[in-house]
């Protein structure tokens, strides 16, 4: 890991510098699949699994009967604790719904505000090396919380043309409607415009690498939502004497081993702390079965030293982490002073695992920034809100008059007119 002591305020833009490829150096290449798959359908879709996943497929839709065979291959104590993390998941999720929101603006003037599901989401789950099914608990979940009529889901099939059967036993337990066997630019472009086989969805949720980060945005042109540019996992902990520094090392490696072109970070005011977090990383590195990905994840990675707490969270909210952790003495200082994270972990028993799978808060975060202005996925994500307002004849007098003097003011005649009809109809 690189060590770097004292950063000056003017280098941090540099020191902080994700390794991510920039939008412009995939796009040409996004275009091209989203524009054949538009114009292809499945076949397209067909044609780059067996270029990407190395697999001809007849048939990219999930069958009921390997939705049964999954089930049989998933372990009992596995099922208790996807079961487990599930049941924490619609807690914690069920108690961000909030009801109608109304209110009497004026005498006569009634507005309120109503949210709806939206109807047809597609899910995006990486498979390849790691096939993440903890992040259909994390989107499926809210999406059947919220109403969601369909719920899309795709993922790379493997060489043997299956997806793993925990990712096809979770979706199933958790309300998915549809589950494609495609994967990278190619799944997002199908839920995009659509295929024989993919519906349309109005929105695209789900983590991938850079190349599924800029397709997800380049799906926003074609008037597709998304979540939010989530791209290649990162980790930030804070951490000073009162951390430990095995805990520290673990859970850097826990998000190195995600992929190459992950990053982890420790800040801390302790150099002490800063040489046996180094230590302990290399120790149980070598432990790891990913460890050749954690390796290259950690060359990305950084050691930083800085003097003072201020400066600390100065940094950390010039960073803007999409996981973070903070294991030091004075927790609340950095709680209160922490505006730019996209979920926090707090003391030496709460590992960024715990969020990643069980505890109930949501493991689809805001990277390279976005935690600047993204929120992580929550059942809001899910859902539209909308506004209604019903005004009486007492309420268009008392509204009336404003309303038209302000549409003259913008030259907007029609608007005023729709105002004055009425009015001049409550004179006779």
């Amino acid at each position: 890991m690189n060590k770097i002591y004292n950063p000056k305020r003017q280098d941090w833009k540099d020191v902080l510098m994700r390794p991510t490829q920039t939008v412009a150096d995939i796009e040409g290449l996004v275009n091209t699949i989203f524009e054949k798959v538009k114009l292809g359908g499945d076949t397209i879709l067909k044609n780059y699994t067996q270029q990407f996943d190395k697999v001809n497929l007849d048939n990219l839709l999930v069958s009921q009967d390997e939705i049964k065979e999954a089930k049989s291959l998933v372990s009992e104590d596995l099922k208790a604790a996807i079961q487990l993390a599930k049941s924490n998941i619609e807690v914690f999720h069920t108690a961000q719904k909030t009801g109608r929101v109304e209110v009497e603006t004026t005498t006569g003037v009634s507005c309120w505000q109503e949210k709806r599901p939206i109807q047809k989401v597609g899910l995006y789950i990486p498979g390849g090396t790691a096939p993440l099914f903890s992040t259909i608990l994390m989107l499926a979940v809210p999406a059947t919380i919220a109403g969601c009529s369909e719920i899309v889901l795709c993922s790379p099939p493997d060489k043997e043309g299956k997806l793993n059967p925990a990712i096809l036993y979770t979706a199933n337990l958790c309300g998915v409607t549809k589950i494609v066997k495609v994967g990278g630019i190619q799944a997002i472009a199908g839920m995009t415009f659509g295929t024989e086989t993919i519906p349309q969805v109005y929105k695209i949720f789900g983590p991938g690498n850079q190349y599924v980060t800029v397709a997800k945005q380049i799906a926003t042109k074609h008037g597709v939502a998304i979540d939010m540019p989530a791209g290649p996992s990162e980790l930030l902990v804070v951490a000073d004497d009162s951390a430990n520094a095995a805990f520290v090392a673990s859970d850097l490696l826990s998000q190195a081993e995600h992929g190459v072109d992950s990053q982890v970070i420790l800040v801390s005011t302790s150099k002490e702390m800063i040489n046996a977090v180094e230590k302990e990383v290399a120790v149980q590195l070598e432990d790891l079965p990913r460890k050749e990905i954690a390796r290259q994840a950690i060359a990305n990675s950084k050691l930083i030293y800085v003097e003072s707490d201020k400066e600390a969270v100065d940094l950390i909210n010039e960073y803007g982490p999409e996981h973070y952790i903070v294991c030091v003495e004075n927790e609340d200082f950095y709680i209160d002073n922490t505006q730019n994270a996209g979920s926090v972990f707090i003391g030496n028993y709460t590992p960024e695992s715990a969020g990643d799978y069980a505890s109930g808060t949501n493991h689809t975060l805001p990277t390279n920034g976005y935690a600047k202005q993204y929120s992580g996925v929550n059942l809001d994500s899910f859902l539209k809100s909308m506004t209604f307002q019903k005004i009486s004849e007492e309420g268009i007098l008392a509204i009336g008059n404003a309303i038209e003097l302000m549409a003259e003011a913008e030259g907007l005649k029609a608007h005023k007119n729709a105002v004055t009809l009425r009015l001049n109809s409550l004179k006779k």
